[in-house]
């Protein structure tokens, strides 16, 4: 019973795990080929005996191969060729070295999926002096390593040449030549692209157009190709295409951007924030870049260090900013509508804006806002047009001053409603001054009657 319980509890947990441990190792150790060991991070074939015939892969039992991000090889002269799907898998594969093997050629994509590659060594591999190792050459004088790496190849004497010095006849880099006639384009239109690959050996020729939203496809004819792209999306304006000619000893690529010309569209407007101003949101789409211009109660809006356009973010075709206001009071409630505008149309979109409530009323969520003040502070420029109105002192057709109707018309009321008062006053004063002086001459006369015994 005693040793029942020994074997139960930390003790017996501890012994699982050194199981599944062992257990975790020895499938490792079946998913890592043969003449290599393995780890998380890490492949290592060292062993010449029996060697591997091909590049190691590991199986699916094994740990992930996105994580492995250094694979060596030496001394494995069975292995001769590097396809252009072994790597794939590796897809965090920093560092790479084979040297002191067998290896004759590696295909010019084996590395095509590696984007994180940073380090090659091939040193010490008998390669065939042939255009199947010209892009080898090709890479290092376009990307110079930071390593040093004297390569060669045997030509078909068995000698040793400098892969630096080697000439293949018929044996280099194509070139891809674009004609683009006119890329910038309106919405909906359609238009066409021609390339011209050339090279020895005879170049393919592909298009690479991205993520590109706009319908399109392309025909290809032996060293010509055409792409035609139809009903074209505001969406694609900015994009890059590219025609890309490839051979065994590298490729070439000649690209555009695509410019797409659209009336404006405003995508968001929203009621105003406040943070360190108080700010209404928007984002205006439009190419070319379009005019901004606010109105107020229906008339224009004359921008000014108080009240004016700000953009925060531009995203291409794409605009994202505010109407910034500092500060403002009951006398800025309202309704702000926003117009944006190009040579290809416009849009137009209103919020009603409540800041605060009047003096000495409740603040409370009214829809039916009172008449609102605004005062002219003057004409300020917008951050992407001029949509302001010059004016010296005077206010432009349209722009209701209501701020100094309002003053006048209170200025007026006080004083009349003063001197109504005053008068008044002075009626009643006088009123009673009347009677209080017929009251003693009546008095008077009374004791001034004679009497007649």
């Amino acid at each position: 019973m005693s040793s029942w319980t020994r074997w139960h509890g930390p003790a017996m947990a501890r012994l699982w795990g050194f199981c599944w441990l062992i257990v975790g190792f020895w499938r490792a150790a079946l998913a890592c080929p043969t003449s290599c060991k393995c780890s998380a991070s890490r492949i290592w074939c060292g062993d010449p005996s029996p060697g591997i015939v091909a590049f190691p892969k590991l199986e699916a039992t094994s740990a992930d191969p996105e994580n492995i991000t250094e694979i060596y090889i030496a001394n494995q002269k069975r292995l001769e060729i590097i396809n252009e799907d072994d790597l794939e898998a590796y897809v965090g594969l920093k560092n790479l070295t084979i040297v002191d093997s067998g290896l004759k050629s590696v295909a010019h994509k084996a590395f095509l999926k590696n984007s994180n590659l940073q380090h090659i060594i091939l040193v010490g591999n008998p390669f065939t002096c042939s255009c199947d190792v010209m892009w080898i050459k090709t890479l290092q004088e376009t990307k110079p390593s930071p390593e040093t790496q004297d390569l060669y190849c045997l030509d078909e004497n068995s000698k040793n040449i400098s892969l630096a010095n080697l000439q293949i006849p018929h044996c280099g880099l194509p070139s891809a030549n674009l004609a683009a006639p006119n890329l910038t384009v309106e919405e909906g239109k359609s238009i066409t692209l021609s390339c011209t690959v050339a090279g020895d050996p005879v170049p393919n020729l592909y298009w690479d157009v991205g993520n590109l939203v706009s319908k399109h496809m392309n025909e290809t004819s032996h060293t010509q190709g055409s792409l035609r792209i139809t009903n074209i999306s505001s969406d694609d304006s900015g994009k890059q295409i590219s025609c890309v000619a490839e051979n065994l000893v590298g490729e070439d690529q000649d690209s555009v951007n695509l410019t797409v010309h659209f009336a404006p569209t405003i995508t968001f407007l929203e009621s105003p924030t406040s943070d360190h101003h108080w700010c209404i949101p928007f984002t205006v789409k439009g190419n070319p870049k379009p005019a901004l211009q606010w109105f107020y109660n229906g008339a224009i809006l004359n921008e000014s260090k108080y009240i004016c356009t700000k953009i925060h973010v531009t995203n291409h075709t794409e605009y994202h900013g505010c109407l910034q206001l500092d500060n403002p009071t009951h006398m800025n409630n309202g309704d702000y509508k926003l117009v944006a505008k190009n040579e290809y149309g416009k849009d137009e979109k209103q919020i009603s804006a409540h800041f605060m409530g009047w003096p000495g009323i409740d603040d409370g969520a009214n829809p039916n806002y009172p008449d609102v003040i605004y005062e002219d502070y003057g004409t300020a420029a917008n951050d992407i047009g001029d949509t302001t109105n010059k004016s010296n002192g005077t206010l432009p057709t349209g722009v209701v001053d209501t701020g100094r109707e309002h003053l006048s018309v209170y200025a007026v009321v006080v004083i009349a409603s003063v001197v109504g008062f005053c008068l008044l006053v002075m009626l009643f004063l006088l009123k009673l001054a009347r009677h209080s002086k017929f009251g003693m001459k009546g008095f008077v006369l009374f004791h001034k009657i004679p009497l007649d015994g």
